[in-house]
């Protein structure tokens, strides 16, 4: 089981430096942006790349999950009908949406809000969604056939051609917010191309009825389950703004990106979890490694939460005066992603006992929450509300899928070390609040927080420290 959960680990961490990278990058767009373009551009831009969040739901139509799948146990077709079908499918279809799109941006313009001088940006967007689609199920191969390394260079060298071209087309063409769709094209079409050979490599034209079923009957579930996803994630600002008023939904959506932190571990986690899990389903000790796998993923992302805390006086001077007032909020944002994590890791019974239709359920009714509890939450509470009501709907997230794949494939969690992470996690930060208030914000408060928690975890007999040591050591 070492072996296992030591391949994971390394996956994940190839994944998340990838991840870091690439968003290090694209941050240093951000003040880029903001000295290069007026405000109302910069709004505008943001309000596009808000909406192909969502579209992108539409166009993928869930066959990267059904590609991971089916793939994985060859259940029926051969190897190259089950890449080619998702594919395939996933081609055609963005290659319908998105001609809709190019070829009659003006219908869509009151969705993008782009102005009729900027129409030309919605036909970009079409092109950015059609060769983001096309390139998900190749890039699925490469992670369920453990080719991580592949998969982060190429998203890497995405990331880099995205910057250079920005700085290229702003400052020396002076294209203003064209230049940030046109260099998303470029960057997406290169992406392409790097892929194209293993597109070639894998693809067959022939066409098998019972594959394709199953495949539909699979993925279909996602498209309400990813828009209700969406939701869940944008919702509370909109809502803050109508209940509150445009100076808190600032300071909220500043704050909130803190939690990112969380959000970037859950995300390069996902990447390594699903073919981890779909590639051990045939394992004998599957479930005690599941089970194993999700207490070191809590105790991991507790200490990302302490630690985000537990510094948070400190972290929150990058922002300017006005906006630090919000900070209290970021530690209720981190858990809520924690419980997001949660929810990743009971995937595994969803995809071994076909279960997806239970999934826009889960997440519709977590979306009910989340908006139920903004209306019920913001007016007395303000954006604490609304970061209380985020939390919310990722637990009856968790619950949801938890009580869905326990009834189809239970796994025997470890429950007592779960529940002794929590009392470790909010023990300490409770401790970490209590030296804050008498001593003050000092830099060995956050650390005297970090330390318990770590002291607590290993006190309360979380981890077999034998194991801890050969886990690090690389000795399965």
């Amino acid at each position: 089981m070492l072996d296992k959960l030591k391949s994971l680990s390394k996956d994940t961490l190839t994944y998340g430096v990838s991840t870091m990278v690439s968003r290090f990058l694209n941050f240093i767009l951000v003040p880029f942006y903001t000295n290069y373009l007026p405000p109302s551009e910069y709004g505008i831009v943001a309000n596009v790349f808000a909406y192909i969040a969502i579209l992108n739901v539409l166009f993928s139509i869930g066959m990267e999950s059904g590609y991971f799948k089916f793939a994985s146990t060859m259940e029926t077709g051969n190897r190259k009908q089950n890449f080619s079908h998702p594919f395939l499918a996933v081609f055609f279809n963005a290659l319908v949406l998105s001609s809709v799109v190019f070829f009659f941006p003006g219908v869509f313009e009151p969705i993008f809000q782009t102005g009729e001088t900027h129409l030309v940006l919605i036909k970009y967007v079409a092109l950015i969604l059609f060769f983001d689609a096309i390139v998900l199920v190749p890039f699925a191969y490469l992670r369920l056939n453990n080719k991580a390394k592949v998969f982060a260079t190429y998203k890497i060298i995405n990331v880099v051609i995205n910057v250079v071209m920005n700085l290229i087309l702003i400052i020396g063409f002076d294209l203003g917010i064209e230049a940030i769709l046109i260099s998303n094209v470029i960057a997406s079409f290169v992406t392409f191309l790097l892929l194209f050979q293993l597109i070639l490599k894998n693809l067959e034209l022939s066409f098998n009825r019972e594959l394709f079923s199953e495949l539909i009957r699979f993925s279909l579930p996602y498209i309400p389950a990813g828009i209700s996803a969406n939701i869940i994630q944008v919702i509370n600002r909109p809502m803050l703004l109508y209940l509150t008023n445009d100076r808190i939904t600032g300071i909220f959506t500043a704050n909130y990106k803190l939690g990112i932190i969380m959000m970037l571990f859950v995300t390069v986690f996902d990447f390594a979890w699903r073919p981890f899990f779909l590639n051990n389903a045939k394992d004998p000790e599957a479930k005690k490694i599941f089970s194993k796998v999700m207490t070191l993923f809590i105790a991991v992302g507790g200490l990302i939460c302490i630690v985000t805390s537990s510094f948070l006086p400190e972290i929150v001077r990058i922002f300017g005066e006005e906006y630090r007032e919000g900070y209290y909020i970021v530690p209720l944002i981190l858990l809520a992603y924690l419980f997001n994590g949660i929810y990743v890791n009971l995937m595994p019974g969803i995809y071994f006992e076909k279960k997806t239709k239970y999934l826009p359920l889960i997440t519709g009714i977590s979306a009910v929450v989340n908006i139920a509890a903004n209306f019920i939450l913001i007016p007395p509470m303000g954006m604490m509300g609304a970061a209380i009501a985020t939390l919310l709907s990722y637990i009856t997230m968790a619950a949801g899928i938890y009580i869905t794949a326990q009834k189809f494939y239970p796994i025997r969690y470890e429950y007592g070390k779960i529940f002794f992470i929590f009392i470790a996690l909010f023990s300490s930060f409770g401790f970490f609040l209590f030296l804050q208030e008498v001593a003050g914000i000092h830099w060995f408060v956050g650390i005297a927080g970090v330390l318990t928690y770590v002291v607590l975890v290993f006190a309360l007999r979380v981890f077999d420290v034998r194991i801890f040591r050969k886990l690090l050591s690389g000795k399965a």
